[in-house]
């Protein structure tokens, strides 16, 4: 019994992690303890931990006088909707969660036990940084554990949880991870804090403005999704993991649907407006086509000029890259290439279906995008797209110009089943600026230059002329999208693709 005792004693110890003041803190700010949160992202009761009482084994300032159970990180697996996932959790309340060689080595062991049994890896981050008193054995720590985001990225989903500090060294272990949230007034992360600014260039600036949710989502790009709290991030986290495979062999979920009947949605007939140049909104294909109308937007407030995400179609998931022609009237620029680039290529690394709506005129033009190398950008989506053997199956709903249309998932970029409702413009460029190069000698005759006009958007701008070289396999209807969508994908469910060997390409970074 005094066994059994002293056991209820150390766990108990190591649950309050850095005490109960520290815990009131931690809630006084709006935070969830590192305990908190793994109950609120996991199946109760499916939690096993692992290393509870491991202690750090620095003596420096004075430090083997202080030791808390655990390390300041809560490391172990359970289960989502009862599917396994590994997870680490820090804890603010236990040294600021800093991490140290110890912290480190419980991190490294889950990383790979993820890797070795074929689950995601979750990661809730909340640290100060590099724990100072442990110096450079504190920084191989953190290399440790880059190194294995590196090993595992492609063989397991890795998912990022900012829930309060991430500064310095710690920001490269998330940045190298597939998924990145973070919560709004409560977590920032940046390589150079607000202090040191101030001190060397003079720089005024708040940590929310330096690197909080608001700037990673929206401007920098760092971040795919901020929510208002612990809560919320962790009831996203969950529903982000059921759209995700265990590992790069299982395949994606397959999950009973309601949405499995043919049906027609009338609606699309009339979606894309009879100007061209008139705008409409994209979600609404989308949610659509979607099983039960549900889309998992990633990086929703960033290169808003495409979309990118997971829906479900009759049950399995499939990833969107989508043409958005409310924002920038749908055109390409460096951020949005950088964006679907990288979709595409974790839907690729997982077996991940890839559905792609088009809709784009061209690539945004202008001195900026050039001097910020949007050639190398754009090369990135035109190299994910045609480096991609999942099956890929594209829509055409209406413009589709240029270099623009090549890199958007064509037939040529091994594009597998090539759609274009009748509504699809597919030339090297649109009507009018075509014909001001073709017909210069008529620019000041109007009556000409409407009938040269005319006779362009008949000969070139209808989808059937792609169509007679089997660039495109079918003209449909838009009312049958979602049924030619899902039957498409079931006939390509078993592809097999093989690319010439290769250690690696390399990637227009």
């Amino acid at each position: 019994m005094l066994i059994n005792e002293q056991l209820k004693q150390r766990r108990a110890k190591a649950m309050l992690g850095g005490g109960e003041k520290r815990i009131e803190s931690q809630h006084a700010k709006g935070k969830l303890t590192a305990r908190e949160r793994l109950e609120l992202l996991l199946d109760p009761g499916s939690f096993e931990e692992f290393d509870m009482f491991i202690k750090h084994r620095s003596t420096d300032f004075g430090m083997e006088k202080t030791h808390f159970p655990g390390d300041g990180v809560v490391t172990g697996w359970g289960t989502i909707n009862g599917r396994k996932t590994f997870v680490f959790a820090q804890d603010f309340t236990v040294f600021g969660g800093s991490l140290s060689e110890t912290h480190a080595k419980k991190i490294n062991k889950v990383q790979k036990m993820a890797m070795k049994y074929g689950a995601p890896i979750i990661g809730l981050a909340d640290s100060g940084g590099a724990r100072i008193q442990e110096g450079v054995t504190s920084l191989a720590g953190y290399t440790d554990v880059f190194q294995n985001n590196i090993l595992a990225s492609g063989v397991v989903p890795q998912i990022s949880v900012i829930m309060g500090p991430s500064a310095g060294g710690a920001v490269y272990s998330p940045a190298l991870t597939d998924f990145i949230f973070m919560v709004r007034d409560s977590s920032y992360m940046f390589l150079t804090g607000p202090g040191v600014l101030k001190t060397v260039t003079n720089e005024v600036v708040t940590a929310e403005e330096l690197g909080g949710a608001k700037t990673h989502t929206s401007k920098s790009g760092v971040a795919d999704r901020a929510f208002d709290n612990d809560m919320e991030a962790m009831a996203e986290v969950r529903r982000l993991f059921d759209f995700l495979p265990l590992n790069n062999r299982e395949g994606v979920p397959t999950r009973p649907s309601f949405d499995l009947e043919p049906r027609i949605n009338k609606s699309l007939d009339t979606l894309v407006p009879d100007n061209p140049n008139l705008p409409y909104n994209m979600h609404e294909l989308i949610e659509t086509v979607a099983d039960e109308g549900d889309f998992y937007e990633i990086k929703s407030d960033y290169a808003k000029n495409i979309l990118c995400g997971f829906i479900r179609i009759e049950g399995r998931t499939v990833g969107v890259v989508a043409n958005q022609p409310m924002v920038l009237a749908g055109c390409l620029d460096s951020d949005a290439s950088r964006k679907a680039a990288r979709h595409i290529r974790f839907c690729d690394a997982f077996e991940i279906p890839i559905l792609t709506f088009v809709d784009v005129p061209g690539f945004l033009p202008g001195v900026g995008q050039e001097h910020n190398g949007v050639i190398n950008h754009g090369a990135k989506l035109l190299y994910a797209y045609g480096e991609a053997t999942v099956p890929k199956v594209t829509v055409i709903t209406r413009k589709a110009f240029g270099g623009a249309y090549c890199v958007m998932s064509s037939k040529h970029l091994r594009g597998d089943i090539n759609y274009a409702w009748p509504s699809a413009q597919i030339a090297v460029m649109g009507a009018k600026g075509a014909v001001e190069i073709l017909h210069r000698k008529d620019l000041d005759n109007p009556e000409k230059i409407a009938a040269h006009t005319a006779d362009y958007e008949e000969t070139f701008l209808s989808p059937f002329r792609a169509a007679e070289r089997g660039y495109i396999d079918e003209v449909i209807r838009p009312q049958g999208t979602r049924n030619r969508i899902a039957r498409a994908f079931e006939m390509l469910k078993d592809k097999q693709l093989e690319s010439p060997w290769k250690k690696h390409g390399n990637l227009p970074l």
